[in-house]
């Protein structure tokens, strides 16, 4: 069965740096829009950032833009954020999607991980 498994979460000082990574297994990876969501306590689950099959087309959120990358490398069936800058507002736990639509909504992913927490003390 499909898998999506997250890593590289963890506690962070605001401006410090981390690196996602998203292991996909059980599907052909590089036939699938790949994305990342954030949910923090009480809010509703946002799109962070999406990469094309290819990965030549890149989408962020306003609010991550010059400080995340997305990328993926699709002969590990791997998907990455890299986050700099890191705000308080940052933290919150953050999932891998996958998508056989170009897309940013969330109902429109077929395949989800469980998360890794990310937590940014100010």
């Amino acid at each position: 069965q499909v898998q999506l498994v997250e890593s590289g979460g963890g506690l962070v000082q605001a401006g410090g740096s981390l690196r996602l990574s998203c292991a996909a297994s059980g599907l052909t990876f590089r036939n699938y829009f790949m994305g990342w969501f954030r949910q923090a306590p009480g809010k509703e689950r946002e799109f962070v950032a999406a990469i094309s099959w290819s990965g030549t087309n890149t989408y962020y959120v306003d609010s991550v833009k010059g400080r995340f990358t997305i990328s993926r490398h699709n002969a590990n069936n791997a998907v990455y954020l890299q986050m700099n800058s890191l705000k308080p507002d940052d933290a919150a736990v953050y999932y891998c999607a996958a998508s056989l639509k170009a897309t940013r909504i969330r109902g429109e992913y077929d395949y989800w991980g469980e998360g890794t927490q990310v937590t940014v003390s100010s």
